[in-house]
């Protein structure tokens, strides 16, 4: 069964850089989404508002933060990318320092269909 998760993090407040943010996530590298699907994730999307993101992430029963991290450490590739994505990256307010995405807390889910 899939399970969803909806992650917070900001982008430093200069266009020039949320530009190029934005170019960046139009050509991914291909190891990154290798890394990304190889650790359980069947869909990931990113919204943007100013400098507000909200990543929304469906994944398998596979899937655990923590064996995304670990199996991260030991992807050059993925270091590599996550170091030039903090270049445009801020950590949203209460992050613990070197915390990026944030966990947020779902508060509200409309049940059942329609009579």
């Amino acid at each position: 069964m899939a399970r969803r998760y909806c992650l917070m993090l900001d982008l430093k407040d200069d266009a020039t850089l949320i530009a190029e943010y934005r170019r960046h996530h139009e050509r991914i590298w291909p190891e990154i989404t290798e890394s990304i699907r190889s650790a359980g994730v069947l869909d990931l999307e990113i919204y943007l508002l100013g400098t507000r993101m909200c990543m929304v992430l469906e994944v398998d029963e596979s899937f655990s933060f923590e064996k995304k991290a670990a199996a991260d450490v030991g992807n050059a590739k993925v270091r590599e990318w996550e170091e030039l994505m903090w270049k445009f990256q801020k950590a949203v307010p209460g992050a613990a320092p070197g915390e990026k995405w944030l966990a947020m807390e779902r508060i509200f889910k409309l049940e059942g269909g329609t009579s």
